[in-house]
């Protein structure tokens, strides 16, 4: 049964703990979609939820955008007054819009909060760079808005060109076919956009032709940017998929364990680096992320940027 409760908080704009951003926004708790892989589902234990399952609830932060447009004059004024600096070398915050939620998960149609937070960032006049994460194609609602915005993109989690797979292991999303065509649809817009291959899923990616036929669907719709992570198996999420797995598709449990094994990781890193060789993609971070072992497999490690998490260890694919 679906929990959607309203409620108000203290403050929207909070530190995040995202390599490359130093502030999020999340206007609602929890999120509808329930991807089986989320690693969000740990806010649960933070939010009132401890006893309820990810994917059956949702807070809905009615008091998000009017906290917003304070909270960013504070933090532009703290930037003028140089009383505020960045975690790495940037001049301008960085702030993921959606980083432990779908700002965009179908509430959203009806309560509009995500919305009223980009007109909150457009009557604040902030300088700071915005990146909205999602999966929903009703981001494209708010085309209107986004172009107001100076600095601002919006990154679709794209893991699979497979229906049936997206609708297994993406619960509630909406089909990976409508958000390749919302992203096209944002480049058609000219909205700067980016691709989270994030996670790259073992039961798709266990071939040369699927990763090839991803990465060509990405391109097609006029995106640059792609950002690969493996998937991180930790708590109980391996659990939770082969809970899920064992009840429609019970012959793809093994590439998910098969998934743990540091060889698999590295035949993988191998083969995404030879495929991108024919693709003219920036890749964000400047490789291939892997959250259990906190490194970032990259090809050559003079075109890596440094990273902001200083407990990041960057390794060339060529050395493993």
């Amino acid at each position: 049964m679906l929990k959607i409760n309203k409620i108000t908080v203290k403050s929207i704009l909070t530190k995040s703990g995202f390599p490359d951003d130093d502030f999020c926004i999340n206007p609602y708790s929890g999120c509808l979609f329930g991807c089986s892989y989320c690693f969000a589902d740990f806010m649960r234990r933070f939010s009132g939820h401890a006893h309820e399952k990810w994917g059956e609830y949702v807070d809905i932060k009615v008091n998000a955008p009017e906290l917003l447009e304070k909270e960013l004059m504070n933090l532009e004024k703290r930037i003028i007054n140089g009383a505020w600096k960045s975690k790495s070398l940037r001049k301008k915050p960085s702030i993921v819009v959606g980083s432990v939620t779908d700002p965009y998960q179908g509430v959203e149609a009806k309560y509009e909060i995500t919305r009223k937070c980009l007109e909150a960032i457009i009557l604040s006049r902030s300088t700071a760079k915005f990146n909205i994460l999602t999966k929903g194609h009703l981001v494209t609602r708010d085309v209107d808005l986004l172009r107001k915005i100076p600095s601002i993109v919006v990154g679709f989690t794209i893991t699979t060109t497979d229906d049936t797979v997206s609708r297994l292991m993406e619960g509630n999303a909406p089909p990976v076919s409508i958000r390749l065509k919302a992203l096209k649809k944002l480049n058609d817009a000219g909205i700067g956009t980016y691709v989270c291959i994030n996670p790259l899923l073992p039961n798709f990616v266990k071939n040369e032709k699927s990763i090839l036929k991803l990465f060509q669907a990405i391109r097609d719709t006029g995106n640059k940017e792609i950002w690969l992570e493996h998937i991180n198996l930790g708590g109980n999420k391996l659990k939770r998929i082969t809970r899920i797995l064992a009840d429609k598709a019970p012959d793809q449990i093994r590439y998910f364990e098969a998934a743990k094994n540091e060889e698999y990781k590295n035949d993988l890193n191998r083969l995404i680096f030879r495929i991108l060789e024919d693709f003219n993609f920036k890749i964000g971070g400047g490789g291939i992320f892997d959250h259990v072992r906190k490194t970032v497999i990259v090809r050559d490690k003079k075109d890596t940027k440094k990273m902001s998490k200083t407990d990041w260890v960057i390794e060339e694919v060529g050395n493993i």
